[in-house]
């Protein structure tokens, strides 16, 4: 019995998540894409000393002041001990304890004796120390997707290291004697459009996969899919395959996976485009399980399987929160598809809060999807009229960007 599509979102995320595999620790700058495992912590107050914001002065007690030293950034900053005294200051630079006000260099003067003067602006030229983040302060939560600003947080506490998430890896199968890998279609063959582009969507969910990663076409026999499957399922934690996903007299993906003791987790989502997708669990050689996702032969039905179970299912491996999709407002009137839930390809507007269906949208196309920015979900039983706000199910975006 096909699942809802909703609820079959939500399983594939359980699953991915219970079978999530041990934290390891990487360099900053290969923490990038990856995902914390544990929360950022500040490791002392930030800033961890009060610090100038300016170029200037240091002062302390009522002007002139007598200039006595002199602390540049990096530098450890002697007192003021008297009234009447400065210090010249560079941004950044620690503040010297005794200091009272800073003054801009460019707000203040120095007479023939060379002592200075000017006026300290009302709002405090320096930064206090935990004005940022105190110690042990959780800056970011477990789950939190790694990306350069949040190296840059890490660095700036003192991390040399983080601990993240494995990335799983991925591997592709494309199944189809008809389908073309080299050249212009015809002869009643087609050029296979899914086996150049699924590697670049699985990266963008996280997934680790060899820009060469697609295996096939693999010949449309039972011998050949057992091989290809039980082949790729020894390197991966995750095997998407394209076609072969209903029962018809060349399709030998369910009876492969009957074979090698598969367990469905999702087998039919009721959505259009796509329904004729399928999630599976297979038992691995070390105990852990492996994952089949079979997404259909056409090629917009496949990128749905794939945002549908493929991505929710990389968020669960990786520790990532369960996909929330965002509310839009439709632009124009968006028709139900009765019982199953309805995907549209549409683009959002420059503000980001309205979206607009795109032409060329039938499953076997790939026209639309290539100016859209992701769906918009009509529920089972409903439409949307123009100002209505519906669900948006964004495109994967490049792993950790920020949307």
């Amino acid at each position: 019995m096909s699942k809802d599509w909703e609820q079959a979102r939500a399983l594939a995320y359980e699953a991915g998540r219970q079978a999530a595999r041990p934290s390891e620790v990487v360099a900053l700058p290969d923490a990038d894409g990856r995902t914390l495992a544990e929360p950022l912590r500040a490791l002392t107050d930030l800033p961890a000393f009060a610090t100038s914001s300016i170029d200037g002065w240091a002062v302390r007690g009522p002007q002139p002041w007598r200039p006595v030293g002199r602390v540049l950034a990096g530098g450890i900053a002697a007192p003021i001990d008297e009234d009447g005294s400065c210090v010249e200051i560079a941004t950044g630079a620690m503040v010297p304890v005794g200091a009272e006000a800073l003054i801009r260099i460019e707000e203040s003067t120095r007479d023939a004796s060379g002592l200075v003067s000017g006026r300290p602006r009302s709002a405090p030229e320096w930064r206090l120390p935990g004005e940022e983040a105190h110690k042990d302060e959780e800056l970011l939560p477990a789950g939190t997707a790694v990306d350069p600003a949040v190296i840059g947080v890490a660095a700036t506490c003192g991390y040399e290291v983080l601990t993240v998430h494995r990335q799983p890896r991925a591997g592709l199968l494309v199944f189809g004697d008809e389908l073309l890998t080299a050249g212009t279609p015809g002869a009643g063959r087609v050029r296979d459009s899914l086996g150049p582009q699924v590697p670049g969507w699985l990266r963008r969910c996280g997934a680790v996969i060899d820009p060469a990663a697609a295996t096939g076409p693999v010949q449309d026999t039972l011998e050949a899919h057992l091989a290809a499957v039980r082949g790729a399922l020894e390197d991966n934690d995750l095997v998407c395959t394209t076609g072969g996903t209903m029962h018809g007299p060349v399709d030998y993906l369910h009876p492969a996976l009957a074979e090698l003791g598969a367990e469905y987790i999702v087998n039919t989502v009721a959505v259009r485009p796509g329904f004729p997708m399928l999630l599976a669990r297979l038992p691995g050689a070390d105990g852990r399980p492996r994952f089949l996702a079979g997404l259909p032969g056409n090629p917009q039905s496949a990128i749905i399987a794939l945002v549908t179970l493929v991505a929710p299912l990389l968020a669960g491996l990786q520790g990532r929160p369960a996909p929330v999709l965002p509310q839009v407002e439709a632009a124009t009137d968006v028709p139900g598809r009765g019982d199953f839930s309805h995907l549209v390809l549409a683009r959002l507007d420059r503000s980001g809060r309205s979206a607009t269906p795109v032409g060329h949208v039938g499953s076997a196309m790939l026209r639309g999807l290539s100016n859209a920015q992701g769906f918009l979900v009509i529920r089972p039983g409903t439409q949307a009229a123009a100002g209505d706000l519906v669900p948006f199910l964004p495109l994967p975006l490049i792993a950790g960007e920020r949307p």
